[in-house]
């Protein structure tokens, strides 16, 4: 018999974040996330996405066995100023046991329903800065610490509850070794020239923070033309800082001003951090620190996490002054690998900017959808 049991409870929040360990202990290829970052998720106090967001998180039982997850999620900014009558659903995990995940599938419906939304839609996080999308394709390679994993298994009971695709995603890599200089050097000199652009280095993350909001806002005006985009509010901004801009090596944050000092353009890579998170088992304490910091400064691989240019720039080469500034950052730290989050298939224009790197696309991914 399958019980569905809503997180009430600090206890039943720890057993909602750790319920993965469980079920991925085994995979060589899952990585785990840091359990105190995870709690901070869904706490209200910490998260300011909860005021525009609702989530209910439910646990399910199977003969008083923890077997699977999920948080259901209502964006409100997304239903009421974009009229998309979305109930998204997330952090869904659950044994190779049909009646489970429909249980909780049923449970995200029945809210839905009770909000009068029109579709279901998931794995999906809070924004556009959450992780997306179940793997169903490209599950032998580790995963970065911005994705989620889970068993092939997953894509039958999706479609055994009646969901079908709804967005396609792609990741790919390529070696550093393929980054030839003469596809962006001459272009981008010409480029900051005509333009009258130059590019920020930083070394120190106090050197960021002045334009971190500026970052944002120009995040905001990119993405803005894609699907199902939520824009990131001035105190989720404060958020995201706190969240994220520690775990960058300012190195890896590349900024493009115009002659007065505008944000333009910008790129965050993350260090690789998989392995590092794997040997931390999701505790910072007592040596989970060392695994990070070290992982921070000496990883040789590298993910492009976000990549913005200001529409009145767009399709300009204002991307061969970036990659010109990362050519040489990576060079000195020895990089070998480069990797790129989740991407929409559909998305051709970034797609184009990355085409001679020669990338290979190595998983790819899916949301599912269900009409209510």
């Amino acid at each position: 018999m399958i019980t569905i049991k809503e997180v009430t409870s600090k206890r039943d929040l720890k057993a909602f974040v750790k319920f993965p360990f469980k079920l991925y202990k085994d995979s060589k290829f899952w990585t785990p996330p840091i359990i105190s970052q995870e709690l901070k998720t869904f706490d209200k106090t910490e998260n300011p996405v909860f005021q525009d967001a609702d989530a209910r998180l439910f646990l399910a039982y199977k003969n008083n066995t923890l077997v699977g997850r999920v948080a259901a999620i209502i964006n409100w900014l997304e239903v009421k100023h974009q009229n998309q009558k979305k109930m998204r659903f997330g952090w869904f995990d659950f044994i190779d046991d049909l009646n489970v995940s429909k249980a909780l599938l049923l449970k995200v419906e029945e809210i839905g329903k009770e909000n009068n939304l029109e579709y279901t839609e998931g794995p999906v996080g809070f924004s556009n800065l959450d992780k997306v999308g179940v793997i169903d394709d490209g599950f032998e390679a580790v995963t970065p610490m911005v994705t989620w994993y889970n068993h092939p298994y997953y894509i039958k009971h999706y479609e055994a509850a009646g969901y079908a695709k709804e967005k396609g995603y792609i990741e790919s890599r390529f070696p550093f070794a393929n980054v030839k200089t003469e596809f962006f050097y001459k272009a981008q000199e010409l480029i900051k020239r005509r333009y009258q652009l130059k590019a920020l280095k930083f070394t120190k993350t106090e050197e960021v923070m002045p334009y971190a909001d500026k970052m944002f806002d120009l995040f905001n005006e990119t993405y803005a033309s894609l699907s199902s985009f939520v824009a990131i509010t001035d105190i989720q901004k404060e958020y995201f800082k706190k969240k994220f801009i520690s775990f960058i090596n300012p190195e890896y944050i590349k900024f493009v001003v115009d002659k007065d000092d505008a944000l333009i353009g910008f790129a965050i890579v993350m260090p690789g951090y998989a392995k590092a998170l794997q040997k931390t088992k999701g505790k910072l304490f007592p040596f989970g620190f060392t695994h990070i910091l070290k992982a921070k400064k000496h990883s040789k691989d590298v993910m492009f996490y976000l990549i913005g240019i200001h529409p009145d720039y767009q399709n300009k080469g204002v991307h061969a002054v970036i990659f010109n500034e990362y050519y040489h950052t990576f060079k000195e730290k020895g990089i070998e690998m480069c990797y790129r989050t989740p991407e929409l298939e559909d998305n051709l224009a970034i797609q184009k900017i990355w085409k001679h790197f020669d990338p290979e696309v190595y998983r790819k991914r899916k949301t599912y959808r269900r009409y209510l």
